[in-house]
């Protein structure tokens, strides 16, 4: 690598104008990548990291501005150039991975037309040759079927797959920097290393140098060569990754690596978590229904669970997708039942049968000793207060309109408990019980962070008091300090409560934190079952082998060794 810095930023601020005025978010940010050169900058929400990357390609939201500093592009200050340049840079000479890729593709447009435009757009290709070498950056991406892809639509395609077409539209014209911009945060482990394994292949190809904008510090371990760490807009700490990972400086580094749940290996809540753990939880498995706390039979039974979906285009009954194939497993009272897998192994499904959200096409559910498997009305009713469910994006699981208060309470009076007063009265106890302060009460869920909303979203299923907690995906829409906050509020809850949890997970390392025992699903079938602790230390199908080797940080970890 040259000794000039392809990327030099000095003294970079940014502030956006809102209605109480300006707000900063970058507060003299200086940072380097060298050609070929891989940087991660890591922070939680709301550090500015995303802020610094969007400044760089001239990308900064309505209201967001440049305050002072250069953003230097081999030599050329950006902050500086005239719009027409910049936009001419862009995607020639830098690439941008953005996060979301349902918002950042056209859905009306075909993927091999967005690839082409790009090659058009700088005269890269011509109307003749942009589709045909559309289809074979495509391929460069990892897509199988290029040919097919290319005439297929954002939606036709898996989340994976829609990730490997904004790859491809970021290396097309081959820049010299990519910006990857939390690129596979709602990705499966599985996906999430096949598409981080890719980006390391092309740009090591081609010598682009990459910026890696993550939260997650086992990902930034795997991939970087340097790690720049931002807290509140500011850099606190940067360094080669060993340097940073393994002698951090500063206390807010230290606080990201006990978060991260890869490289955690277990340290966030297990002491919490052997405390908590019913009698037998650890040893070796009893068969179904026999086992739970002091020799108790399980809170939940599932035998045999089975779940067929009608597939369109075929005669009534002529074709079906089997989602659930033969699943049994029981919950203990006071226990944590993970379901691991990746989308669409049936995980979800699952749980959608055992709190009867769905009917299963074959087998039975037992709840507390009764069948519940063809309950209705008002019995089906009752069972619901038992039962209770916390979502995976708290943006989409509360009501925008409703205030706190009035999300909260939204059960009680659903199923007529207590008056108005008791129903305020328990709602602010429910506050108390997640680490928030009264005051929130009257705030709406657009006002907290994405932290304090899923523990808004943990007080609403606990007002009715219920046995079982279904946690579907609870910290996957979080960053890794918000995730620690929320497995550690679960486990506390669940000591103090008594309360069951099926959570939901396709991050094996998020799940060793805090489940004590593991199902791992695959096409609709449990694979593997066991103690936590047994499937990390010894797991027998090679599935679950290969779910272990995705975590984020094994290649830190494989180094160490």
């Amino acid at each position: 690598m040259s000794d000039e810095p392809l990327l030099d930023i000095r003294g970079l601020r940014v502030s956006y104008r809102t209605r109480s005025g300006l707000v900063p978010a970058v507060r003299g940010v200086d940072l380097t990548v060298g050609p070929g050169e891989v940087v991660a900058v890591v922070g939680e929400s709301g550090s500015g990291k995303s802020t610094v990357a969007h400044s760089v390609m001239g990308l900064l939201p309505a209201g967001g501005a440049r305050e002072a500093g250069q953003i230097l592009f081999d030599g050329v200050d950006l902050a500086l150039v005239k719009d027409k340049e910049l936009r001419a840079r862009r995607g020639r000479d830098i690439g941008l991975i953005p996060q979301d890729p349902m918002v950042s593709l056209n859905p009306v447009q075909r993927i091999g037309t967005q690839v082409a435009e790009v090659l058009l757009i700088h005269g890269l290709a011509d109307r003749d040759t942009a589709a045909a070498q559309a289809v074979e950056i495509l391929g460069q991406a990892g897509l199988p079927d290029p040919g097919v892809r290319a005439r297929q639509y954002p939606h036709e395609l898996s989340g994976g797959m829609r990730q490997r077409v904004l790859i491809a539209i970021a290396v097309a014209a081959r820049p010299r920097l990519v910006i990857a911009d939390e690129p596979t945060s709602a990705l499966d482990v599985t996906v999430q290393r096949q598409i981080l394994d890719h980006v390391e292949s092309l740009t090591r190809e081609s010598g682009t140098a990459v910026l890696l904008i993550t939260h997650d510090l086992g990902v930034a371990a795997d991939r970087a060569q340097r790690i720049v760490v931002m807290a509140q807009g500011e850099v606190v700490e940067t360094g080669s990754t060993r340097q940073v990972l393994d002698a951090p400086r500063h206390g807010h580094t230290g606080q990201l690596l006990s978060a991260a749940p890869s490289l955690a290996g277990g340290r966030l809540v297990t002491e919490r978590r052997r405390a908590a753990a019913p009698s037998g939880a650890s040893a070796v498995v009893a068969p179904v229904g026999t086992r739970g706390a002091g020799g108790a039979t399980d809170l939940v039974i599932a035998r045999n669970l089975v779940k067929d979906f009608p597939l369109p285009g075929g005669t009534r009954g002529a074709r079906t997708l089997r989602a659930v194939d033969d699943v049994s497993f029981g919950i203990g009272r006071g226990e944590t039942f993970a379901l691991v897998g990746e989308s669409g192994s049936g995980k979800s499904t699952t749980a959608r049968l055992v709190v009867r959200l769905a009917d299963p096409s074959e087998g039975d559910v037992t709840f507390d000793g009764q069948d519940i498997t063809r309950l209705r009305g008002g019995a089906l009713r009752r069972l619901r207060r038992r039962m209770q469910i916390v979502y995976q994006s708290p943006y989409a699981s509360l009501d925008p309109r409703q205030s706190v208060a009035e999300v909260i309470v939204e059960p009680l009076r659903a199923f007529g408990v207590g008056s108005r007063g008791e129903r305020a009265q328990r709602a602010s106890g429910l506050l108390d019980r997640v680490s928030l302060p009264a005051s929130v009460l009257r705030r709406r869920p657009s006002e907290l962070s994405g932290g304090q909303r899923q523990r808004v979203a943990i007080a609403r299923a606990l007002a009715l008091e219920p046995d079982l907690v279904v946690c579907d995906e609870p910290v996957s829409a979080l960053d890794v300090s918000a995730q620690s906050q929320i497995l550690e509020l679960l486990v506390d809850l669940q000591r103090d409560l008594g309360l069951s949890y099926l959570f939901i997970s396709h991050d094996l390392a998020v799940v060793r934190q805090i489940a004590h025992r593991v199902g791992v699903m695959r096409h609709g079938r449990l694979i593997e079952t066991g103690p936590t602790d047994d499937i990390f230390a010894a797991p027998t199908d090679p599935y679950t082998k290969e779910l272990l080797a995705a975590i984020p940080g094994g290649r830190r970890v494989a180094s160490a060794t």
